[in-house]
């Protein structure tokens, strides 16, 4: 990484100077530009929180099953995690604010696709092409933050990229859950379609470089990294589906009797690996890499990735059990999930809004540790107080403390890494967040899956085992050994398939609603132990002095 005049080690200016005089003051931008990236980060977390509400009305109006209709959402955040470091490098060249404006047109295109589609393949289409505009618009927010703003606007800026994310996912459960059930679920993407006008119309607002040509996009290093990221996903996404070591019955092939889900892990991993390599040799010889891995050099640049894949991670568990719980054991429908969500949507909203005002008082280091000692005793309170009822107090008293810790650390791991890099770089460090966020949700969602179901089919079968009101013949014919999460009345609807006598069918009805919260306990109780673990990178986080104030956006260059 270039050298940072006037800086610490750990790339942060002092701002004493050199000389020991006081900084000038810093130059203060209207916030008009900042609204344009806001309601960018909105137009995606919106689009991506929309989808699920859509699938009921996808799958009526196109005739497919569920399956396919759920094509949309797999297409765009492939798309995304796999373009996300070559479109960094393509705004890079091109220019920001210009590539921006293309982008969000094209946001606004696949608006109108999904509106107008008249298939299936119509609607999955509109994702891919959202999903290809996201993965320049996700490094584009940070380049233009970096260009717009400074010092404590821009640790503001930053901030409210991760409060559009929690914004978004309350306004779209409320807004698109009432549309879908009053109207239809196309009128939602009208919503999608108004955000991208706004967006494009603000873009005039912002300053930005006009690129530079000269740079040239490493495609090999551009199809290795995409091909990790879309195997990792598959692999992880299906880990329940095609089984975690053996191929289950579901799995489209297996090798030498293994699942493919891990095999496409194990070859993701390589994949990575190799691009790394790729990049490491491209960057030893003076040429332009498509990620410059200086942005990780220090140990406090890697601590903030690591901790905020941990983070995204459990974010995406927690918003993957608790809906699964409340829409497949309850029975509950979408709007009543994001009722159940609320507390926690708008904690997140408003802590990662408000926690910058603590930067200048409290270093990144103390933060979040202090974030994960939080979300730690969050998890293992709603271990032990959670319920088949959502709506007690201990238990949005649970999510709400979770919501604390995980705003405050969305924001400033993000922070942290964009005032570690010039502002040349800050494109790269977009392209980091973006891959990093996309990678650790699904590796999030799948793994908190497989889990809970692993959990929920052993302890369901030690304990049908144990009862002498279910035979073993009654086990096989229901099946015991593909046990998943299910309401009461469709564990009814399957047990009256059987021979099983009433008294049977409730002792069933009775064991599985007593695994299925022994089984959510101990999944809370798995994130509070990797919460705990995240301690570890938090530590290698920086410790600004209170006088210290991040800003290597204005320093200048230097020899590497």
């Amino acid at each position: 990484m270039s050298d940072i005049s006037g800086t610490t080690g750990t790339g942060i200016t002092d701002v004493t100077g050199a000389s020991g005089g006081a900084r000038p003051p810093e130059e203060r931008r209207s916030w008009a530009p900042m609204v344009g990236l806001f309601l960018a980060q909105v137009l995606m977390s919106f689009n991506v929180a929309a989808l699920p509400i859509s699938l009921g009305g996808m799958v009526e109006d196109f005739g497919v099953p569920p399956t396919v209709a759920s094509t949309t959402i797999v297409v765009y955040g492939l798309v995304v995690a796999a373009l996300v470091m070559t479109g960094a490098k393509l705004g890079q060249r091109v220019g920001w604010v210009l590539i921006f404006r293309v982008v969000v047109a094209l946001f606004a295109v696949s608006s109108l696709m999904m509106i107008f589609s008249p298939t299936i393949g119509w609607a999955i289409g509109g994702q891919v092409l959202a999903g290809a505009s996201a993965a320049i618009i996700v490094p584009a927010l940070v380049a233009l933050i970096a260009e717009n703003y400074r010092g404590a606007q821009q640790a503001t800026a930053v901030g409210s990229l991760g409060s559009a994310r929690a914004f978004s996912g309350i306004s779209a459960f409320l807004i698109g859950g009432t549309l879908g059930t009053l109207v239809g679920w196309r009128p939602v993407f009208f919503i999608t379609l108004g955000l991208a006008v706004a967006v494009f119309a603000l873009s005039f607002r912002l300053r930005g470089d006009r690129g530079d040509r000269s740079i040239r996009i490493d495609l090999v290093a551009s199809v290795l990294i995409g091909a990790a990221i879309v195997l990792l996903t598959l692999g992880f996404n299906n880990l329940n589906a095609w089984g975690i070591v053996l191929a289950g019955p579901d799995a489209p092939f297996s090798v030498l009797g293994l699942s493919p889900a891990p095999v496409l892990v194990l070859a993701g991993i390589i994949l990575g690996q190799a691009f790394f390599m790729w990049t490491r040799r491209r960057m030893r010889l003076g040429r332009v890499p498509l990620v410059d891995l200086s942005v990780l050099s220090q140990p406090t640049e890697r601590a903030a990735v690591y901790a905020m894949f941990v983070i995204v991670a459990m974010e995406a568990a927690v918003n993957f059990t608790v809906p699964t719980y409340i829409q497949v054991v309850q029975g509950r429908t979408p709007f009543d999930t994001s009722l159940a969500m609320m507390p926690f949507n708008l904690t997140v909203f408003v802590t990662a809004t408000l926690i910058v005002r603590f930067y200048r008082r409290h270093s990144p280091r103390t933060i979040a540790l202090f974030a994960f000692g939080l979300t730690t005793a969050a998890l293992l309170w709603l271990a032990f107080v959670v319920s088949n009822n959502w709506e007690t107090v201990p238990t949005i008293v649970g999510l709400i403390a979770f919501g604390i810790g995980q705003g405050a650390l969305v924001t400033l791991v993000f922070n942290v890494l964009v005032t570690a890099a010039p502002k040349e770089l800050a494109g790269d460090v977009g392209s980091i967040r973006g891959t990093t966020q996309n990678l650790a949700s699904a590796v999030g969602t799948a793994v908190m899956g497989a889990l809970l179901v692993t959990m929920l089919t052993l302890n369901f079968t030690q304990a049908a085992v144990e009862h002498p009101e279910l035979p073993e013949e009654l086990k096989a014919e229901v099946g015991l050994a593909q046990v998943n999460f299910v309401s009461n009345d469709d564990l009814r609807a399957k047990f009256e398939e059987t021979s099983a006598t009433p008294e049977q069918i409730d002792a069933a009805v009775e064991i599985n609603e007593e695994e299925r919260l022994n089984t959510l306990r101990l999944g809370f109780l798995v994130l509070a132990g990797i919460s705990a673990l995240a301690a570890l990178p938090a530590s290698r986080l920086p410790k600004y002095k209170p006088e210290e104030i991040p800003d290597p956006m204005a320093a200048g260059s230097g020899d590497d």
